[in-house]
């Protein structure tokens, strides 16, 4: 009997554990499904009234928003501290073209300063050697545009490294036109260099072997008539009368008259490119107005007419309408000796013929 009872009641056991649990879950379920809440004072279920509007007020609105305060403090720290690929290449951009503006500055430099080179050259040199006035700043630096012009550029984070390169580039491009202007003036200057040299004053108005002394000097001294100190703007050349008087220089004679106050009788010969030559006192004029001349054609005789003490010839050299030392023109018929010689007695003549 013992021995049945101990092996019926464990059965019994596992049968009660069996449907207190399984009646449990059961419970638990049916409260789950019908919203039952267990009641602690009660020590029961007590059935959960449902109110939609606390429900929402409750539950729902402050999960909503801390979703939203969670959503904008996200968007205000990935705005502000964490860049888009979108922005990531704006910015990788925009750090190329200031690079190429930074290599474009420096190109302008080294193009500016090429270009001061060529001006300064233009100028001393070339527009020197053939006689052509320096082209003004004005010209180089004249306007490029109005104020209206860079408006388009405005309004960029770079507006004013944009500005300013474009205005460069602006100033030197003028430049460069205006360079090359004077280039292609500089090349006609050249293709008629032997025309310019042909007519550019380059000899003695008088041979050496008819001269008689060097008379009045370029430059101030006192006046053997007038007696004053007065600007004497050619040299004196004494010779006998008659004596052959000849053109320094091609050109055309623009008057030959006695109508100019104290020259007598006396011829003007333009000779292009600035050059103007006066020859006075002559005794007679072998050429007239309009007359072209050969450099050496003989064009008057040396005479005393006009304000004259003596038989001689008053020469002037006119550059670009001022009067210039005519002995810095006889290289084309002196030797080295011979010009210098006549550099030192020019420079030291004090008699006074003069008109």
């Amino acid at each position: 009997m013992d021995l049945k009872i101990k092996k019926v009641v464990p059965g019994l056991l596992k049968l009660v554990y069996f449907l207190y649990v399984r009646e449990s879950k059961t419970k638990s379920q049916i409260m789950a499904k019908n919203d039952f809440r267990f009641n602690p004072e009660t020590l029961a279920y007590e059935k959960i009234e449902r109110n939609i509007a606390k429900t929402l007020y409750r539950v729902i609105l402050p999960q909503f928003t801390l979703s939203i305060i969670l959503g904008i403090f996200f968007y205000i720290g990935f705005s502000f501290f964490i860049e888009s690929p979108a922005e990531l290449n704006l910015k990788e951009a925009n750090e190329q073209m200031k690079f190429e503006y930074n290599l474009l500055n420096k190109g302008l430099d080294r193009t500016a300063s090429v270009l001061a080179k060529l001006q300064k050259r233009d100028d001393k040199i070339y527009r020197t050697i053939f006689q052509a006035d320096p082209i003004p700043n004005s010209v180089r630096l004249a306007g490029y545009g109005g104020s209206d012009k860079y408006k388009k550029l405005e309004g960029f984070d770079n507006s004013t490294t944009i500005i300013n390169a474009s205005k460069r580039l602006d100033v030197l491009s003028k430049q460069i036109v205006v360079q090359s202007k004077s280039y292609d003036e500089i090349v006609n200057l050249v293709k008629n260099k032997e025309k310019m040299l042909a007519c550019i004053p380059a000899i003695q108005p008088i041979a050496n072997k008819d001269l008689t002394r060097f008379g009045s000097a370029f430059g101030y001294r006192m006046h053997p008539i007038l007696h004053v100190l007065k600007m004497h703007t050619g040299i004196d050349l004494t010779a006998p009368r008659g004596t052959k008087i000849y053109a320094s220089g091609d050109g055309v004679v623009e008057r030959a008259d006695a109508k100019a106050r104290g020259y007598g009788n006396h011829i003007v010969i333009n000779h292009g490119y600035g050059y103007v030559t006066l020859y006075g006192h002559m005794s007679k004029m072998l050429v007239r107005a309009g007359q072209k001349v050969k450099r050496g054609d003989v064009i008057g005789l040396v005479g005393s007419t006009g304000r004259s003490t003596a038989p001689h010839l008053h020469y002037e050299v006119r550059m670009n309408g001022k009067p210039v030392n005519p002995v810095n023109f006889y290289y084309n018929d002196l030797t080295d000796e011979e010009y210098q010689k006549m550099i030192e007695i020019s420079s030291t003549s004090n008699t006074h013929i003069y008109e």
